[in-house]
């Protein structure tokens, strides 16, 4: 994309971040779900487009990061297993400095979590390459959420009322918002500013021929388990922000939607163009607007439209869009077609 294109794109991204809520305030926790769509599908790239890996396990950092958020800020007042014990076994009352020191602790606490269960499963599952990649961290997904069922500690089957925002219900929605905005913005400016560095190079020699790049010396097995590792951490922030969102969480629907989020992630990263900066962001945006659009309009036939959208990407569409962008409007990109190669394809 040329500079001129990047930095329109940004004013445009910074308005709707800011201004959303402002003309929006119906839909704040849409918009906030808008951004961490955005989050998860640049962050998926790291591996999925970048470096070949189509991981479909990463939704397991999000449910991690979630429930240590909720340990940690548990913990700032009270015992964690008779805060998860059955209702009503204490009375709940956290006073301000507990619920902002612990949510802050919390958020660094699921991303600094995450980040080292990436590293503790990676050495494991980067052994696998494919397909048989792709199904062991849907494994680790599923089994994740069946794991933290049975731990009566985390409140098992029936899940964690989170710690309540002490303030007004329009005040609430404005402060998650914010920090789902931020954590998203954060999130970018670190894959731009590493997209620029060698590692890129190096976990793309990976997609293009990993025996090659071992050839070369490049140590693929460090930098598969640092870029899944990096993606871990940042799902990790945005998953503990999400469970105090919600409000609540439990360990299938909320914690590891591997069926809805983490399928989500990979759809949108291919719907907007895998393997660059802006294609995820790009299909996030879409793809929310779309599924937020069929479940208002065409509800009990939202899952065929959304399955119809990934089935039309993947048969004919697999360029994404930023891809097919290229071919029509190359200019917005910096890119120069010859003229020759073009007239003797027509």
């Amino acid at each position: 994309m040329t500079r001129t294109n990047e930095v329109l794109a940004y004013i445009v991204l910074a308005a709707v971040g800011i201004l959303g809520p402002v003309f929006f305030e119906n839909y704040i926790q849409q918009i906030a779900v808008l951004w961490i769509m955005v989050l998860m599908a640049s962050t998926w790239d790291i591996t999925g487009g970048q470096m070949g890996y189509n991981s479909l396990g990463n939704i397991t950092f999000f449910g991690a990061g979630m429930y240590i958020s909720a340990v940690v800020q548990i913990s700032m007042g009270y015992d964690v297993a008779e805060y998860t014990a059955a209702f009503g076994a204490i009375k709940v009352d956290f006073t301000d400095t507990q619920y902002f020191t612990g949510i802050a602790l919390g958020i660094i606490a699921g991303g600094i979590g995450a980040f080292l269960i990436a590293i503790l499963f990676g050495t494991a599952v980067f052994g696998l390459r494919g397909p048989y990649f792709a199904i062991g961290t849907l494994g680790i997904a599923v089994a994740a959420g069946q794991f933290v069922g049975t731990i009566q500690y985390l409140g098992g089957g029936s899940g964690i009322s989170m710690p309540v925002y002490p303030g007004g219900v329009d005040q609430r929605n404005v402060f998650f918002y914010i920090l789902c905005f931020i954590i998203t913005v954060i999130s970018h400016i670190f894959l731009k500013w590493l997209y620029s560095t060698q590692f890129i190079l190096a976990i793309n020699a990976i997609r293009d021929d990993e025996d090659k790049a071992e050839a070369m010396g490049i140590k693929t097995g460090i930098y598969k388990v640092v870029a899944w590792s990096i993606a871990a951490f940042f799902m990790g922030l945005i998953g503990a922000v999400f469970g105090n969102m919600i409000g609540f969480i439990e360990p299938i629907e909320v914690a590891f939607p591997t069926a809805t989020f983490g399928i989500f992630m990979v759809a949108m990263a291919l719907l907007g163009g895998k393997g660059t900066l802006w294609g995820p962001i790009l299909g996030a945006i879409v793809f929310h607007i779309i599924k937020e659009t069929t479940w208002t309009l065409l509800l009990g036939w939202q899952w065929v439209a959304l399955g119809t959208l990934i089935i039309i990407n993947i048969v004919f569409f697999q360029q994404g869009i930023v891809g097919w962008l290229q071919e029509v409007k190359p200019e917005w990109f910096g890119l120069t077609v010859d003229s020759t190669s073009k007239k003797s394809e027509a």
